[in-house]
């Protein structure tokens, strides 16, 4: 619930500094929440600008959020599934809502850029601060890679129907998936980059544009295609049981990660504290009844056993549906907007997310140097766009969809934690927002994600072990040393 008129953090008594001991101690030592937002905006050579409001911050929650699941991946999660990829949907909301929740709370009183990561340093100490940053490099960095391969099949879609020309496979398609080089993927990365790289104030307007296209899209399919709905479509509902709907909901919760997206734009906001908690459940509220809506709609008027192998679904349904290309031409269109828009703010969250870890010191310090005219950190934004425009073009949607999945699902858990430890250590710290019911709701969240990740495949363990494995090197190699907190220490 809202506490109106609470005052800002940093009013508080600091939190003092674990004590200098041996290695349990450096890796267990916490940034105080007072230096946490002491630090806000400010980089190497400049700060960044606040400038956004609670409309543009919901804008870029939905941005991030709305059509990763509905225009690409449904094709991966109704086979899985079937008809009841509306109950994944749901499952996947659910378990996103008691996050949320938590997110909301942390983002009112912590509110940086680093989200989730930063909140880990505050309250779990170094090592699983960076754990969880290592997590939300693999969630934005390479979701960016996959939203990016969707688009080049709908801008397909949307040549074929204006100019009757397509996009050769051996530049439309990752190797593995029968090409050479994935070409589009990488354009829409570098056009993204472009409108970064111009200002955070002028990419939340072009997004805010791209969102009300991509919400007037997905009306309009559910107009057209709910023509073509055939009730023996919803039979056998459960077809591969709960197994298969625990499957979905998993992969499907990759579409969910753009909520928190609000959290990284903590540095740029006008009132954090206010504005963040109300604009990340308002997005998700409103992008969870779309899923939910449009999913229902797309497997009435489509077998589900067709969905397979289809990274442009919801074009097709038109297609079917009216007998006609043109309403499949308007809603490729119409994707090609959505999903670059999903691409612009899930690529401005993983600059704004190294930024923070930068500044810390756990990463180079190129990632917090800020255009003193701009106020974006430039080479942050062009070394991520370049690697996850890079990967994008290289591997496949289905295997980054549950990579991103897992690093999502772990990051969020750790959120959870957060809450219930900085309830209990700074008890008496204004919140602008609280989880109701805690502990109980946040246990509740914590439990649910690691369920969801107990349904995803072997190998994407065996990546996410890799992963995991490759950060503590990088952690225990170059961060530990260079971290701030260390060097104060000295």
């Amino acid at each position: 619930m809202l506490e109106h008129g609470a005052a800002p953090p940093a009013t508080q008594q600091p939190e003092p500094d674990p004590p200098v001991g041996g290695l349990g101690a450096r890796l267990m030592r916490r940034k105080p929440v007072e230096r946490l937002v002491a630090e806000g905006g400010q980089g190497e050579g400049g700060s960044l600008r606040r400038s956004m409001g609670v409309w543009q911050l919901t804008m870029i929650s939905i941005g991030a959020t709305l059509g990763t699941g509905i225009f690409v991946v449904l094709g991966e999660a109704v086979p899985d599934a079937g008809p009841a990829v509306i109950v994944s949907f749901v499952m996947a909301g659910l378990t996103a809502l008691f996050s949320a929740l938590s997110y909301a709370e942390l983002a009112g009183t912590i509110p940086v850029s680093g989200s989730s990561y930063s909140y880990a340093y505050a309250t779990m100490g170094e090592l699983i601060a960076w754990v969880c940053g290592w997590c939300l490099i693999l969630e934005y960095g390479v979701s960016v890679a996959a939203v990016a391969v969707g688009w080049g099949e709908y801008l397909n879609e949307l040549l074929d129907g204006t100019l009757g020309i397509t996009i050769p496979d051996a530049l439309a398609a990752p190797p593995g998936d029968g090409g050479i080089f994935n070409l589009p993927a990488l354009l829409v990365v570098l056009l993204a980059m472009a409108f970064l790289l111009g200002g955070a104030k002028e990419s939340a307007r072009a997004n805010t544009i791209m969102v009300g296209v991509k919400i007037a899209a997905l009306i309009l399919f559910c107009a057209v295609a709910f023509t073509g709905i055939r009730a023996g479509n919803y039979t056998p509902f459960m077809p591969l049981g709960m197994a298969g709907v625990s499957a979905a909901g998993a992969t499907l919760f990759f579409s969910y990660i753009g909520f928190d997206a609000a959290s990284t734009a903590g540095e740029e906001a006008k009132n954090p504290q206010r504005d963040l908690p109300r604009a990340i459940m308002l997005s998700l509220i409103i992008v969870t009844a779309l899923y939910c809506l449009v999913a229902a709609v797309a497997v009435g008027a489509l077998p589900w056993k067709k969905f397979s192998g289809s990274e442009a679904a919801l074009a097709s349904i038109m297609k079917d549906v009216t007998g006609q290309s043109f309403w499949a031409v308007l809603l490729a269109a119409g994707a090609v907007i959505a999903i670059a828009s999903v691409v612009l703010t899930v690529l401005y969250g993983q600059t704004r997310i190294l930024f923070a870890m930068s500044r810390d010191g756990l990463v180079p310090r190129v990632f917090s140097t800020v255009h003193a005219r701009t106020g974006v950190p430039r080479a942050n934004t062009v070394i991520v766009s370049l690697f996850c425009g890079v990967l994008a073009a290289a591997i496949p949607l289905g295997q980054l969809a549950d990579a991103t999945s897992i690093g999502t699902l772990f990051a969020f858990a750790l959120v959870n934690i957060a809450v219930i430890m900085l309830r209990r250590t700074r008890p008496d710290m204004p919140r602008t927002f609280r989880v109701p019911l805690s502990p109980l709701f946040p246990v509740i969240g914590f439990a649910l994600c690691l369920w969801m990740m107990g349904s995803l495949q072997f190998v994407t363990w065996v990546v996410f072990g890799v992963w995991m494995a490759v950060g503590l090197v990088l952690y225990f190699g170059y961060g530990m040393r260079r971290s701030r907190l260390a060097t104060a220490e000295k």
